[in-house]
Order: C-alpha cells, then structure tokens, then sequence
C-alpha cells in the first residue's frame, strides 16, 4: 500500500461521509408542514399534589400557528438588540451584533426572528390558578431601551395584575454579556393562596439556520442535560414522531436549542440549585415545536411577594463561558467522536491565535507542531517511499517477465523487499496514524465559533467557509500532483493513470471544506513536499540501488 493508495482512501473515507449525510437526511426528512386551524386556549388542568412528578398534563397549553403581537421593547446593549412583546413577554427577536448572516454577510445575525419565513421565541410563565403565562398580555411600556454609556445592567419590566394577583416580570440585561436574568415577582392582594409552576421554554420551527451548507453536518434542535442522562440532543423528527427517549425528571440540567455555532438555554443562576425540575418537549403542528423545562410550585399566601430567578444564554457557543454559567453547557459544542482529540487541537490553535492574533497564521503554525509531532513517523514513511521509488524499474521488471502469473510475481517482489530490507507497508501505515487528527481538526474547525468570519489575508474573509475563488484548493491540487511525482509509480498502467486523477478529485471535493481547512492540508502538503524530497535526495547519494528515473 502506498502515499496514492492513502490518498485513494482518504478520498473514499470522505465520500463515504458525504453518503452517510445524504442518507441522514433521507431516512430523516423535514416533517410535513400540515395546515392545522388555531387550536382554541384550554383552561390550565388540574396541579399534581405536592410531591408527586409533574404530569404530562400540567405542560403549559399552546397554540399553533400565528403568535399574537402588541406593545414592543427594543433593548440595546453593546452586544445584542433585542424585543419583548406584551403578549406573554415573550423574547420575540434577538439580533447578534459582533457577528453576521452566512447568506448575506451585510446583515447582522438574527438568533431570535419572528417572520414570514422563521420563528423562534424565548417564552416563560406559570402553570396554575390562572397566573401569568406567554399568553398573558402584560403592561409594557413601548419603545427603545438603550444600555447608556457607564451603565452596566439594564432593566425592562412588565405587570400583569388578573384576580387580585399581581405579577411582575423584569429582564436584566448586562453589558459585555449573552446573558439575560428573567425575574417574575407574584404579589398575592386576594383573599386565599394561589400557587403555580414556573415554566421556561422555547418555541421554534424545524427550519436549519439559512445557508448552512450540507457539507456541514450540524445538529439544530433541542439539547439538554442532566447528571443522569448527561447531554442528550432530540430531534425535531422524533418530536414530531413522539419519541420521549430522554430523561423527563430531575433535580439539576438544563435545557436549550443548539444550532451551528450558537446556542440559547435556560439555566438556574445558582449552579447547585436542586430544586426538582420536569422536561418536556411538545410539537405544535405546521413544523413548530417547544421545548422547555417546569420548575417546582410557587406557593403564594394572601399578601405575601415570591420572586422566581432564572437565566437565559442566548450567543455564541464559547466553551470557556459555556461551562462557567452551566455545568455540561460546553457540550453543546460538537467536536464528533474524536473530541479527545479535536478538543486539545482546538485549544492549541486559540492559543497561537493569542500570540499571534491571527487565525490563517495560527492554523498554519499548528501545521508546524503536528509536523514536528509526526515527524519520526513521516520520516520513516518517506525513507519507505523512497526506497520503493528507487525499486520502481526492477517491480515494472519483474511485471513484464512473469506476466499473468501473479503468485510467481508477489514470490519475486517478497523477495526483492527481504533483499533491500524494505517493509511495503512502511510508506503507508505512519501516515495513516495521522488520519485521525486530520478529522479530528476538521470538527475543531467546523465547530469553533471564535473561526466563524474570521479573516486570514487577501480574498479568504472567512476561514470557516469554503475558499470563494478556489485558489486554495487549486494550489492543493498541484502540491498533490508534486507529492505524487515523488512518490513510487505505480507498476499497474490503469492505477497510476486512477492516481494522476486523485489530485482533481480531491480539490473538487476541498472546494466545498472550510477555507481553514484546505489551509492546514495545503500547509501540510508544502512540509510534506520538503521532507520527502529531502529524504529521497539523502537516500539517492546514499547510493543504495539504482535511482529511480522520472
């Protein structure tokens, strides 16, 4: 097995990626939208007693298709533009102003939208007694809301006053922060007790982020977790088919909805809070689903005030800040099966990033260090190759004097390799134990939001996305096409013309590889390209055999 056979399997490992995406999304399709009439507001069922789990029943209801619109807040910080609607004081848009569209880079990013085409809302409120819940109108002053210069939390608040229940709802929102604080206060001005269970959900369609490629095999939906079940992603499909198969009660977690490079959970302020706490997942019909997480019952006693705290993350996915704010939050960060790998590879290439502040730069530096790690292992591959090069005369020899008789043929080669202590395998295997840091960095940067339009020098503005000009993975093409000239001929006409294709073939497919990506393996191929010809040339003047001519 030689360097072109590598390349053949390399090539056939990621078509066999792209295969399995495809069937993915064959056996997986997008639920059909089915036009269902706006079901009509049920009356809140009956609260389970205290001490028992939380019932399927006591989910909050909802209502498919067109949500209602009133007064509106628009909040503005130094990192997000937001707006609240009176109608249940729902987080109806929230808009990332450090990063940009994927389709059209002019525009900012919209995690939160409600449109013609998207929705997708932060939703909270009560289970219970007729309290406050997202379909409550509440009093909101409209208007604009702007974090000012010196300040560093800004607050909007919202009543709703129903039965002689007075509730209270105020999200603050802090400079230089994804994270908003969600606070409900519930005055009881009546005569008996009231209690309710808090809940926290969101409510989104089935729909992937606009111009996520296929080639990127990212999770959107739901995303929880919890010390029993750990991290556990749902699908919107086994939603929509009913399938449960996640934890539904515990006394820690969190749930959110992940999609490319972003992320929105509900999470408790105080990370040790065990309070017991339900999780739920609903579809709602015409391709909307929710998902969200029920809190243990308020109990409010005639003119006493209880206040009810809880977080909402809606950013980024920087796993340093992710797993502050939440324990197992970080994992919403998808490094694929080699993330023992792929996560240090990651960490490795920020911290160049910092010393060098540029990412082209730190790929290309990590190029470098992995050389240097493999370097044992690619010398012996290209002191194997060159040894075979040099054999290439006497193997195309021995395949025109013995012909068809394969037996008598490999007896020869076996001999010829014992003879010039050569191992066939040498030029492969040491190569094909880098394979998986090659996979393992592709996911890193697939993954890592910090890459995300991150520029490198001239047309590349964007290192997480394909190379726009296609120079990157021309030049990759022809560094291949040195590669080969310095590698073993294959003895087979018909392989070796199969061979001269590989470098086409796998420039096409890096055409559509994040630009970051074809950077490092072209890096790679440059380093690769010296060592061997360094190698061939040491063995050459070594004298051992006759040269192989080109």
């Amino acid at each position: 097995m030689d360097f072109q056979r590598l390349i053949a399997f390399v090539v056939f490992s990621f078509s066999l990626l792209m295969l399995w995406n495809a069937w993915e999304d064959y056996n997986h399709p997008k639920p059909a939208q089915v036009v269902q009439g706006v079901q009509q507001q049920a009356q809140d069922a009956a609260l389970p007693a205290p001490g028992q789990a939380l019932q399927p029943a006591a989910k909050p209801n909802q209502i498919s298709g067109q949500t209602a619109k009133g007064a509106r807040a628009v909040i503005k910080t130094d990192l997000i533009t937001a707006v609240i609607d009176a109608n249940g004081g729902d987080l109806r848009d929230l808009t990332l102003d450090a990063y940009h569209q994927d389709v059209d880079k002019a525009k900012l990013l919209k995690l939160f939208e409600e449109s013609e085409n998207h929705s997708y809302f932060a939703q909270s409120g009560f289970v219970g007694n007729g309290l406050a819940s997202h379909k409550t109108v509440y009093e909101l002053q409209p208007g604009e809301y702007d974090l000012k210069a010196g300040e560093n939390d800004l607050k909007v608040s919202m009543k709703a006053v129903s039965g002689g229940v007075e509730v209270v709802k105020t999200y603050t929102f802090h400079r230089g922060s994804y994270v908003i604080d969600v606070n409900y206060a519930v005055h009881n001005a009546g005569t008996v007790p009231v209690e309710g269970f808090p809940y926290f959900q969101f409510q989104r369609d089935g729909k992937k982020p606009d111009g996520e490629s296929s080639y990127v095999r990212g999770f959107t939906g739901p995303a929880m977790y919890t010390e029993a079940g750990k991290f556990q992603k749902i699908a919107f499909t086994d939603i929509e088919k009913g399938k449960q198969d996640y934890v539904k009660t515990a006394q820690d977690g969190w749930i959110g909805i992940v999609q490319h490079h972003f992320v929105a959970a509900w999470v408790t302020p105080d990370p040790n809070n065990n309070a017991k706490r339900e999780f739920y997942t609903r579809a709602l019909g015409n391709d909307e689903y929710s998902a969200g997480m029920i809190m243990p019952v308020v109990k409010v006693a005639p003119g006493e005030t209880k206040t009810v705290d809880m977080r909402l993350y809606a950013g980024p996915q920087n796993q340093e800040k992710l797993k502050v704010l939440a324990h197992g939050l970080e994992h919403v960060v998808d490094y694929g099966w080699l993330t023992i790998i792929a996560y240090p590879l990651f960490l490795l290439v920020s911290w160049l990033n910092s010393l060098v502040h540029n990412w082209g730069v730190a790929i290309i530096l990590l190029t470098v260090i992995v050389k240097m790690a493999f370097y044992p292992l690619s010398a012996a591959s290209y002191r194997s190759m060159a040894q075979m090069r040099k054999l290439t005369p006497r193997l195309q020899h021995l395949k025109e004097r013995y012909g068809d008789d394969k037996q008598k043929l490999h007896e020869q080669m076996m001999k010829i390799y014992k003879e010039e202590k050569i191992n066939p395998l040498g030029g492969c295997l040491p190569i094909v134990v880098q394979i998986p840091v090659f996979i393992a960095l592709y996911w890193a940067l697939m993954s890592a939001v910090e890459l995300r339009q991150a520029p490198f020098a001239l047309w590349i503005h964007d290192l997480s996305e394909p190379d726009p000009y296609y120079v990157l993975p021309l030049i990759m093409a022809v560094t291949m096409f040195i590669q080969q000239r310095l590698s073993p001929k294959p003895p087979d006409p018909v392989q070796a013309k199969v061979m001269m294709f590989m470098p086409i073939a796998f420039s096409v497919m890096f055409f559509f590889f994040p630009s970051g990506l074809v950077l490092y393996w072209l890096s790679n191929n440059v380093l690769s390209i010296l060592q061997q010809w360094r190698i061939n040339h040491l063995i050459e003047r070594a004298g051992h055999g006759k040269p192989a001519k080109n």
